[in-house]
């Protein structure tokens, strides 16, 4: 469940401005690459792609990245050779490349590749509908065995540390293999998508709470204690985007299914950001929300109970975006209170570093930031803590975020100022049924991945230079070569419950025992499916398709 900026993703600018503008998304002719240097940039991407979907691929499905020799591979954390991962840039983000890079071409080799990754999906789905971050297509018993060993010992990876057996929202997994799913499907209404569609889309509604907002992880589980704490997967969960996801692909499914169903459950998710803001003097929203009450409930153990400053930024932003899908003022009502709370909140001057201008965390009632350290050597022995003391915070979580308080300001101005029926002019909740935009990937896209982080697009069409320098660096074997700045150390066994000598406390990984992902000074080079999703989108750029 790691955290990044304001908007954790951006396959899509907003919900509102992506059906908005699906239309506009037609190939622009007029700007393609022509003659030689299109026919060496096609023949590039389908040589890339023949490596990634018929070397690469396991039945059908992707990690992250992998050593040359196949010898080790990596999702978030190291995998095991028969698994494949969810969370992007994983297996979905692949299936929605492919589908891309048809639209471009036209070539069939590319909708294969997708109907491939959306196998593998299928076959790690849950029954309940939806999706855990990873899968093992050797089965469960194969799974168990890779979380009582290299998932139990990730110090800070605990969202991987035990085996739920049951499916996740966290890191848009479940969401963006949804969203794939139904655009398969839209593609050529082949019916051999649509139980699982139609699985995706119940669990989606069935997870739903009635006041509106959804869980982290379904079907909930109440046996598992957390650090000897309850178990947080239940509470209503805004981080990393949980409901923003659902949401798009619930109006994507409202706009290319025309299904109903959805309808109800779209307002009760906006209504449900409403609900959890707090009220004066402290109006802001926390990670997640405990259901009996709304208030602010704490997850792992370096999330505590408190007020998260970037979840206020981007729960304000959502709200803008649901009076744009909707005309009602009362998703502004409350927003220039929050914005004032943020501004409160704000470090001094001294303490802002690269622009992160506030604490991640605020105390409830005290009002006061909280910073997040660790002592100990690994799983077993280490602990994390919050205080008030700013100095040798971890460094794999931040303690202070970048909001653009003044930006929101200004955009709740102009939506001040503009009627309702402008402002949701253009949204995909009125009117009749719209397609579903052509591409996905040629917008900047957040990740997880330590190898890659955001991964970057091109504005506009990607420069011949560009092209040309992505199409030299393809290797002979058919794959971009990638600086894999990221490892782990192998499992070698539980971690002791004695610390080994060292400074752990501002570092990604443990001692030996860790299985944490960390940056490495001796980077190897390898193979990034995220480097290569960032590639061939500049390429499917450079032919003229965006």
């Amino acid at each position: 469940m790691p955290l990044s900026p304001l908007s954790r993703r951006h396959l899509l600018a907003s919900t509102a401005a992506a059906f908005a503008t699906a239309g506009s998304l037609a190939p622009l002719k007029a700007l393609a690459a022509e003659g030689p240097a299109r026919a060496q940039a096609l023949e590039t991407m389908k040589k890339a792609t023949r490596f990634m979907v018929e070397k690469a691929a396991y039945n059908g499905g992707y990690v992250w990245s992998y050593l040359p020799d196949f010898s080790r591979r990596w999702g978030e954390m190291e995998a095991f050779p028969t698994m494949i991962w969810v969370q992007p840039p994983g297996t979905a983000t692949m299936g929605h490349l492919f589908l891309d890079a048809y639209h471009a071409t036209g070539d069939a080799y590319y909708y294969e590749a997708a109907v491939k990754a959306a196998k593998a999906l299928i076959a790690i789905q849950h029954p309940a509908g939806g999706w855990n971050y990873l899968g093992d297509l050797a089965g469960e018993a194969s799974l168990k065995k890779w979380y009582d060993t290299i998932g139990k010992n990730g110090w800070r990876l605990e969202e991987f540390q035990h085996y739920y057996g049951n499916a996740t929202f966290d890191d848009a997994g479940t969401a963006e293999s949804s969203q794939f799913l139904l655009r398969l499907y839209v593609e050529k209404q082949d019916p051999a998508f649509k139980p699982a569609l139609d699985k995706a889309l119940a669990f989606v509604l069935d997870s739903q709470y009635p006041i509106g907002g959804w869980p982290q992880r379904f079907p909930l589980k109440d046996e598992f204690h957390h650090h000897g704490r309850a178990d947080y997967t239940a509470y209503i969960t805004f981080n990393d985007d949980v409901a923003g996801e659902n949401l798009k692909f619930l109006i994507m499914v409202w706009q290319a299914l025309g299904d109903e169903r959805v309808l109800p459950a779209i307002r009760k998710a906006m209504d449900c950001f409403l609900a959890c803001q707090q009220p004066m003097p402290q109006p802001a929203w926390g990670l997640q929300h405990r259901v009996s009450d709304l208030k602010p409930a704490g997850a792992r153990t370096y999330e505590p109970e408190a007020f998260a400053t970037h979840t206020t930024g981007g729960n304000i932003a959502s709200c803008m975006d649901f009076y744009e899908l909707t005309g009602d003022p009362k998703f502004l009502a409350r927003l220039g209170e929050a914005l004032d709370w943020l501004d409160s909140v704000k470090l001094p001057a001294e303490q802002i570093k690269g622009g992160r201008a506030y604490p991640t965390f605020i105390s409830i009632g005290e009002g006061k930031p909280l910073f997040i350290h660790r002592t100990g050597s690994n799983v077993v022995n280490g602990r994390y803590f919050a205080d008030h003391n700013p100095e040798n915070v971890v460094i794999h979580y931040s303690s202070t975020r970048a909001v653009n308080v003044e930006g929101l300001r200004k955009r709740l101005a102009k939506l001040q100022a503009t009627a309702p029926e402008i402002a949701s002019k253009d949204s995909p909740l009125k009117g009749g049924r719209k397609a579903l935009p052509r591409y996905f990937t040629t917008g900047d896209i957040s990740v997880s991945d330590l190898n890659v982080d955001t991964l970057k697009a091109d504005a506009g069409q990607t420069s011949p230079d560009k092209a040309a320098a992505l199409i030299a660096a393809l290797n002979s074997e058919g794959w971009w070569p990638a600086e894999l700045k990221a490892t782990s150390n192998p499992y070698i066994g539980d971690g002791s419950a004695t610390p080994a000598p060292g400074d752990f406390s501002r570092t990604r990984v443990g001692d030996a025992t860790d299985t944490s992902p960390f940056i490495t000074d001796t980077p190897k080079i390898g193979i990034s499916t995220g480097g290569y999703i960032e590639n061939m989108t500049a390429l499917i750029k450079f032919i003229g398709a965006v």
